[in-house]
C-alpha cells in the first residue's frame, strides 16, 4: 500500500519520469540504493518503483514509527525501522537479510541522512556508510543502483520551507526524473563494495539529473 499510496501521491505533485538502462532489471531478492536528497525522495523513489512492477520492503528512520497510522501501515507491510546511533541498528540489517532470503527487493539509503544544505540545486550523493555493503557481502544480493533528480524541488530547506513547498508543489508541478541503472554483483572487501555502490547510484543520478535538465517532455 505504501508503494501504491506513492504512485497515487507523487503525480499530483510534480511531473514523474522514469528511464530504465537497456539491461536494467530487478532480480528477486536485489538491494535497492538510491541517492537521498530530500524528505520528499522515497515516495518518488517508491512511485517510480511501482510504474517498473516493484514494491521493496524500505529501510527508514525509525521515528516514522512514531506516528500511529504511519506505523500501523509500516509495520503491517514488512517495513524496517532504523535506530540510528542505537544498539539496536544492527538489528535493520538481520530483517533485511530475512527480507532477501525471502525474495523481497529491499530499498535502503546508503548515505544515511540527507543533505543539509537549504538550497534546491542538484549535488552527487554523499560517501556511503558500510551497511550496504555488509549486507550485500552477508546476503549474496545483487544490487540495483537508482538515481532521483528533483525532489528537492518539492521539499528542501527548513522545516518552514519543506511545508510551503509540498503545499505548493501542486500549482508548481515540479519536474522529476528517476533513473534506473543495471544489477550489478559487489566484489572485494567492504570498503571496495561500497565504493563501487557509490559509483553505480552516481551514474544513475548524473542520467536522472541529465535528463532533468533536457526540454520538457510528458510526464505523469
Amino acid at each position: 500500500m505504501l508503494s501504491r499510496l506513492a504512485h497515487l501521491v507523487v503525480p499530483a505533485l510534480a511531473r514523474i519520469r522514469v528511464t530504465t538502462a537497456s539491461d536494467a532489471r530487478f532480480p528477486a531478492g536485489s538491494v535497492i540504493v538510491a541517492n537521498h536528497t530530500s524528505l520528499a525522495d522515497p515516495a518518488v523513489v517508491l512511485a517510480a518503483l511501482h510504474r517498473c512492477g516493484v514494491e521493496p520492503v524500505v529501510l527508514a528512520a525509525a521515528g516514522l514509527w512514531r506516528a500511529p497510522v504511519l506505523a500501523r501501515l509500516l509495520v503491517r507491510e514488512g517495513h524496517i525501522p532504523v535506530h540510528r546511533g542505537d544498539r539496536r541498528a544492527a538489528e535493520a540489517l538481520d530483517h533485511a537479510a530475512s527480507a532477501l532470503a525471502a525474495g523481497r527487493s529491499v530499498l535502503l539509503y546508503a548515505e544515511g541522512g540527507i543533505p543539509s544544505r537549504r538550497d534546491a540545486a542538484e549535488a552527487a550523493p554523499l560517501p556511503f556508510r558500510s551497511g550496504l555493503a555488509r549486507l550485500v557481502e552477508r546476503t549474496g544480493a545483487a544490487v540495483v543502483p537508482v538515481g532521483q533528480a528533483g525532489a528537492r524541488r518539492v521539499s528542501s530547506g527548513g522545516a518552514a520551507k519543506q511545508l510551503a513547498g509540498v503545499v505548493t508543489a501542486p500549482l508548481r508541478r515540479p519536474r522529476l526524473h528517476v533513473h534506473v541503472g543495471p544489477p550489478l554483483e559487489l566484489t572485494g572487501d567492504v570498503a571496495a563494495r561500497t565504493l563501487q555502490a557509490h559509483a553505480a547510484v552516481t551514474d544513475a543520478w548524473r542520467t536522472a539529473a541529465a535528463r532533468l535538465r533536457e526540454p520538457a517532455a510528458e510526464a505523469g
